[in-house]
């Protein structure tokens, strides 16, 4: 059977810290992987709307000397005809040698897999995973702080059906001595069953606020988060929540020189443009690193060695 990359805790902290290194070595010394991939080719089954994720993963597979087919949309595959999500997965595995797929619906891609005959990485599922920004995410932090423990995060906005959100606590609480700021309205909590599953079964400290200026100053990380207007049911809640949280200058007189703001993107107005001139916006980074840690998952699980 195939390596599948269904949630980040499919990898463990060993295989977790060594994409991180390859990922910075390929950062070095981009032209030793440049033909690492070539004759290889990566599907991109896109059942749901993106252009990060997926530019990314076909930037990353291109970038390697291999190549890309797929589709962007579900109206554009056989799924339109009704065919199911299998039979679709079992078919483009007889073409392609390693398939990144999104689906709006928790445990798509896990389902997928078993029809699977090369890896499947999960490029979001619905409000549940996010694994590749999770080792975004994991690589910024690494690359911002030089380690994954000892330092105070704040997530902030849309905690319930942000996957980034859910995915990134689960990976950090593996590492140590990490505290965990949790802000956001009360409508849009972190998940009862995140908490439970990551932070109090390990015994790790957390706070819950709805008032980021208060807990600002703490922070070493703040990630921001946007409220996702295509997870609420009713247009009339997305709109009373949607500007809960907006990050300006006049904001982050208070916080820390090294802060390090994240933001797995898109935004909308949670981050004022004017922040980007902030030495501490580090989401842009964010941004290239995807490229850089997705070319390092597709090596691991093709099993290529440069």
């Amino acid at each position: 059977m195939p390596r599948n990359i269904i949630d980040v805790i499919d990898l463990s902290v060993a295989e977790i810290d060594q994409l991180i290194a390859t990922a910075e070595d390929i950062i070095e010394n981009p032209v030793k992987y440049q033909d690492a991939c070539a004759h290889r080719q990566l599907a991109t089954l896109f059942f749901e709307p993106s252009t990060r994720t997926r530019l990314s993963f076909e930037s990353a597979m291109l970038a390697l000397g291999g190549s890309v087919l797929g589709f962007s949309e579900a109206n554009s595959s056989s799924t339109a005809k009704g065919e199911t999500v299998g039979d679709t997965v079992h078919t483009v595995s007889c073409y392609a040698d390693i398939i990144a797929m999104r689906h709006p619906k928790e445990g798509a891609p896990y389902a997928a897999a078993q029809f699977s005959e090369v890896p499947i990485i999960n490029a979001g599922d619905g409000g549940h995973n996010h694994p590749t920004q999770t080792l975004t995410d994991l690589l910024t932090i690494h690359r911002e702080k030089g380690r994954l423990d000892g330092f105070t995060i704040g997530f902030c906005g849309d905690l319930k059906f942000g996957r980034t959100v859910h995915s990134l606590v689960n990976a950090l609480s593996r590492y140590g001595n990490i505290n965990f700021v949790l802000i956001s309205p009360e409508e849009l909590k972190l998940p009862r069953y995140v908490k439970e599953q990551s932070l109090k079964s390990n015994g790790i400290p957390y706070a819950q606020t709805t008032d980021l200026e208060s807990v600002i100053p703490q922070l070493d990380i703040l990630y921001m988060t946007r409220v996702q207007k295509e997870r609420f049911f009713n247009e009339e809640d997305y709109l009373r929540l949607k500007d809960s949280y907006i990050l300006t200058p006049e904001k982050l007189r208070s916080a820390k020189p090294d802060l390090s703001i994240l933001h797995p993107l898109p935004r909308v107005n949670e981050i004022a443009v004017a922040v980007d001139r902030d030495p501490r916006a580090a989401y842009w980074k964010q941004v290239k690193n995807g490229k850089f840690i997705r070319m390092a998952l597709i090596l691991k699980l093709l099993d290529i060695h440069v």
